[in-house]
């Protein structure tokens, strides 16, 4: 099994590309889905959380979604903390559903792999970029943010030139059908690739 890592920056259309992996009958595993619904269900991962942001974190047996956003995207220490209790039990749970697939690679589609260092991880990686004007409108169109607001968000991750000289394969998003033809080209590749594995 061929372990594929799908990251972008916030606002560079990750989860579109993810779609056309699905669309093409590749597993997905969407990382930011995965760690909420760990954050809620998993005992240990909330008192982690609770010792850590304190318990206005959930309210009843809901995540305090924005609570958490407005405490962690202003301290980088904070975010980082908690990222250390989060990602090791995505990861786990990550492994365990891709040992359940059957096709000859999965991808998880995953914010940070560059920042945390983790790209050792996956046999490939794959960055969606897009230009900063078009990631700013589409996340505060999507989100009903300012553009303050997202480029808060932003300084949390690495700058794309950066990442693109890590990455295997970059993927520029700006216009769906070119985005989709250049998915089907990689998506062909990473069979041969997964092939010989």
């Amino acid at each position: 099994m061929m372990l594929v890592g799908l990251t972008g920056g916030i606002g560079s259309g990750k989860s579109t590309v993810a779609q056309i992996f699905r669309d093409l009958g590749v597993p997905v595993y969407d990382s930011d889905k995965e760690a909420k619904s760990l954050m809620v269900n998993s005992p240990e991962l909330k008192s982690a959380i609770i010792d850590l942001l304190g318990d206005n974190a959930y309210t009843g047996k809901t995540l305090n979604r924005s609570y958490i956003a407005e405490l962690v995207f202003k301290d980088v220490r904070l975010l980082q903390k908690l990222n250390k209790i989060v990602h090791p039990a995505v990861r786990q749970h990550f492994l365990k559903w891709a040992n359940e697939q059957s096709a000859p690679y999965v991808i998880q589609e995953t914010a940070l792999i560059f920042e945390n260092g983790v790209q050792d991880n996956y046999s490939a990686t794959i960055l969606v970029t897009a230009p900063l004007e078009m990631r700013l409108k589409r996340v505060m169109e999507r989100d009903g943010v300012g553009k303050q607001v997202v480029l808060e968000r932003m300084k949390n991750q690495m700058d794309d030139n950066q990442k693109i000289d890590l990455a295997q394969f970059c993927i520029e998003n700006i216009d769906l059908e070119a985005t989709k033809e250049k998915v089907r080209g990689l998506h062909a590749k990473l069979r041969s690739m997964a092939a010989k594995f």
